[in-house]
């Protein structure tokens, strides 16, 4: 028997990756891969790409001339959104031997045994509108936190957003599998799962296919809420979290819910984009932010205690310093904990590249700056409120630093000395 060859994962962009490249990992180490760093020399090199910013797309190049650099035997394969928006880009990068478009992602394997180093670069792609079958996917292993994958796609058609051109139709799991799913993670030690996908409040939409009857699509009526619903009865995961919500589809009874249960924890994560009402008309988004005020006060009415977390883009096609100022007084008037901040980009084939006046970049980044200084002014006064409070934190072991971190049960970061006996485990610990 020859020596396992090795491959090593890289994931770019969000949670639904980082679930996904995990699940392509266990996948090659079934068919007698053996995982390596990074870092390392390996046989096989793949690269999970993302397309929502051009620095991902960037960082994809950089990535593949380090590789070529340290180890120019090695075989690079890239999928992801980038992979399956820009094929025939990436395949043009020097030293890549095979790009998987969003359909083929889940065959690598099967790839795999057929691929050559010297080869023509091999393109796997197909039209998006072919995609709609639903892979599972979780990471396990990776951290004290799991990320599981329960929806996938996208419906909507935000000005600004390539990923329903990368990721296709919205499409989901069935809340039977996705129990399944829980349970044996719980098997696994597993403490707290966080609910993913794309647009996660859409889930239950979809064809899938009955296994009992081939090739025979099963229309499903179920939603998010009784997704929920039935992991919340569940035994052995003792916390729960929704990754990230639009706020149209956040409904009062979901809310009810989290209020309600032992395992959601006291944290929402929901996109806003632009405080003003005539950018969110240009960016297409399917709400006002009367709507988003509407979320944010029943949340905090039934959790003053609550994490919100807010997703804007600064730098819009036609954003006038009114448009921003107007952003900045409703983040700063909303009652919300944290900001995560995007410098809006051009991306190819969007509506957005048909408005204007473009904002200069340097205004952008400028505007940029001003939100990120509010949202730490906003983070450090949600943490004053429960100093001296005693609240539940989940502990995962730093390795670098010898020291420990965690969260509370409402996203409050601890830091403290390493204990072996602490990792992974639910401290009461007084803020």
């Amino acid at each position: 028997m020859g020596a396992k060859k090795t491959v090593a994962f890289h994931t770019l962009g969000c949670k639904l990756n980082f679930s996904e490249t995990s699940t392509l990992s266990r996948m090659l180490e079934n068919e007698g891969f053996e995982k390596t760093a990074f870092e390392n020399v390996a046989d096989v090199y793949v690269i999970n790409t993302c397309s929502v910013t051009d620095n991902a797309d960037k960082e994809c190049r950089q990535l593949v001339r380090r590789i070529q650099r340290k180890s120019p035997e090695s075989l690079v394969v890239i999928t992801g959104c980038y992979a399956q928006l820009k094929p025939k880009e990436i395949a043009a990068i020097p030293g890549v031997d095979m790009v998987l478009g969003a359909a083929e992602k889940f065959n690598l394997a099967q790839h795999l045994k057929e691929l050559t180093k010297g080869d023509a670069t091999k393109i796997c792609s197909c039209d998006i509108e072919e995609v709609n079958g639903f892979h599972s996917s979780f990471s396990i292993h990776d951290r004290t936190r799991t990320f599981l994958k329960v929806q996938d796609g996208c419906d909507y058609n935000c000005s600004f957003c390539t990923i329903p051109m990368a990721r296709g139709k919205s499409r989901s799991d069935l809340i039977e599998r996705v129990v399944e799913n829980v349970k044996q993670l719980a098997a696994n030690g597993v403490k707290e799962i966080v609910l993913t996908g794309v647009n996660l409040g859409d889930f239950g939409k979809g064809n899938e296919p009955d296994p009992a009857v081939t090739g025979s699509p099963r229309n499903r009526e179920e939603n998010f809420y009784e997704l929920a619903s039935a992991l919340d009865k569940l035994e052995g995961i003792e916390r729960f979290r929704i990754s990230s919500i639009e706020p149209n589809l956040l409904t009062n009874t979901i809310i009810e819910l989290v209020a309600n249960s032992n395992t959601f924890m006291p944290h929402f994560h929901i996109p806003l984009q632009s405080g003003s009402n005539r950018i969110l008309g240009l960016m297409r988004r399917r709400y006002r932010r009367e709507l988003y005020a509407e979320r944010v006060k029943l949340i905090k009415t039934l959790m003053p205690h609550a994490a919100i977390g807010v997703d804007v883009i600064v730098g819009f096609p036609g954003e006038t310093d009114a448009d921003f100022q107007e952003t900045f007084d409703f983040l700063h008037e909303l009652d919300v904990t944290y900001l995560h901040v995007f410098t809006y980009s051009e991306r190819d084939n969007t509506h957005a590249l048909t408005l204007g006046p473009v904002v200069p970049v340097n205004v952008r980044h400028e505007r940029n700056k001003t939100l990120r200084n509010l949202s730490y002014m906003k983070q450090q006064y949600f943490n004053q409120q429960f100093a001296g409070q005693t609240r539940t934190v989940l502990f995962e072991e730093n390795e670098k630093s010898g020291m420990m971190e965690g969260y509370t049960d409402n996203y409050i970061k601890v830091v403290a000395p390493y204990k072996a006996e602490w990792v992974n485990k639910v401290v009461e610990w007084k803020l």
